[in-house]
C-alpha cells in the first residue's frame, strides 16, 4: 500500500513528525488544565463550568490539526481530565444527565489514549455518583473495576474510599476496615503529590476526609469528631480563608451528628445550617451527609422548632436537585 503510495518512508515519517501545534502551546494548555483543576475545591460552580467547557472545546478542535503521535495523546489526555472536570461540576450542580455523558466521555478518552488514571477517575466518578444515589453495590463495582485498570496511581486510594464508604452505608464493619486499610497501604506507598491543589490527586488529608464519613456511620463518634476537626484545620488558611469549603460543609455535617447523639440540639443545628451556607458545594454529596443529621433530627429532637426549621432548609436544599431530595 505505501509503496503504490508513492510515498518514501523518509516522507511518511516526516509528515508524522510534522505539527501544526507548537511545544508552548501544549505547555499552556497543560498549565490551563492543572489550574482549573486546581481551583474546582473553590471557584463558584457556574464561573468553573464555563471556563471548563471552554477549554474542552478548544482542546478538542485541536484534533482536526496536524498532531505527531505524541502530541495526539497528549491531547488526548488533556481533553480526558477536562471532561472529569466539567463531569464534577455538572454533578455537583445536580445535572446527572449531562454529568454521566460526560463522564463516558472522559472513559473513552481515556481508552483510545491507554491512560489508567484517567479511565480510573472515570470508573470513580461512577462509583461516586452510585453513591449519592444510594446505589450501594453499583459503587462497590465501580470502584472495583477501577482498581483494575488505575493499579498504581492515586485515584486508586479514593476508589478504596469510595468503596469503604458504600460498606459503611451497608452497614458491613469488617469491610469499612479492610478498604480502609487497603486505601491506607497504597497511600503510604506512594510518593508526594507535587500539587495537592489539585483535584485529581489524592493526599493524607483527602483520606482523612473519606475516613471520617465512614466512622461516622459506623457509631465511631470520638474518632469521627477528632478526624472532622482535622479536616476543618486542614482545609481553612490561617486567615479563616476556606480553601476545601466542599470537604469543610461534610465535616460540619459530622460534627452535627455527633453532637445531636450527645444530646447537643444546638450545636448540632448550628454545625447543619453552616453545612448548607456555603457558595461551593457539591449539593448531591451534601444532601447525601445532611440526610444523616436530619434522621438523627427527627428521632430525637422531632417536637424542637430549631429542628425542624433545619429540616425545612434542608428539604429547600433538596428542591434546587430533585433527584437527590432527603428522606
Amino acid at each position: 500500500m505505501l509503496a503504490a503510495s508513492g510515498m518514501e518512508t523518509f516522507e511518511i515519517v516526516s509528515r508524522l513528525s510534522r505539527s501544526d501545534v507548537d511545544t508552548a502551546t501544549l505547555d499552556a494548555l497543560r498549565i490551563t488544565t492543572d489550574r482549573l483543576c486546581s481551583e474546582y475545591p473553590y471557584m463558584p460552580s457556574e464561573q468553573l463550568l464555563i471556563e471548563g467547557r471552554q477549554w474542552l472545546r478548544r482542546v478538542v478542535e485541536l484534533h482536526s490539526k496536524s498532531l505527531t503521535l505524541t502530541q495526539h495523546r497528549e491531547v488526548l489526555n488533556l481533553s480526558g481530565w477536562l471532561a472529569l472536570l466539567v463531569g464534577c461540576v455538572e454533578y455537583d450542580t445536580g445535572n446527572r444527565q449531562a454529568a454521566e455523558g460526560t463522564r463516558q466521555a472522559a472513559l473513552s478518552l481515556a481508552t483510545e489514549s491507554e491512560n489508567g488514571e484517567i479511565a480510573g477517575w472515570a470508573h470513580e466518578m461512577r462509583a461516586w455518583f452510585a453513591l449519592t444515589t444510594g446505589d450501594y453495590r453499583g459503587v462497590v463495582a465501580a470502584a472495583q473495576a477501577g482498581a483494575e485498570v488505575a493499579s498504581g496511581h492515586g485515584v486508586a486510594v479514593q476508589l478504596a474510599g469510595q468503596e469503604a464508604k458504600a460498606w459503611a452505608r451497608l452497614g458491613d464493619r469488617r469491610q469499612v476496615e479492610v478498604s480502609l486499610d487497603k486505601g491506607r497501604r497504597l497511600l503510604e506507598g506512594m510518593p508526594t503529590p507535587g500539587n495537592l491543589d489539585n483535584h485529581f490527586v489524592v493526599d493524607p488529608a483527602k483520606f482523612d476526609f473519606y475516613s471520617m464519613d465512614c466512622y461516622r456511620l459506623v457509631g465511631e463518634d470520638r474518632l469521627a469528631r477528632t478526624l472532622a476537626e482535622e479536616v476543618l484545620r486542614t482545609g481553612t488558611d490561617f486567615d479563616g480563608t476556606e480553601r476545601s469549603p466542599m470537604r469543610n460543609a461534610e465535616a460540619r455535617v459530622t460534627l452535627g451528628v455527633t453532637a445531636a447523639r450527645e444530646g447537643d440540639l444546638d450545636q448540632a443545628v448550628i454545625m447543619g445550617e453552616r453545612a448548607l451556607q456555603g457558595d461551593r458545594r457539591s449539593v448531591p454529596s451534601l444532601i447525601m451527609t445532611s440526610r444523616e443529621l436530619a434522621a438523627e433530627m427527627r428521632r430525637r429532637y422531632s417536637s424542637e422548632p430549631a429542628a425542624q426549621d433545619y429540616l425545612t432548609h434542608l428539604r429547600d436544599l433538596g428542591g434546587a436537585a430533585p433527584g437527590f431530595l432527603p428522606q
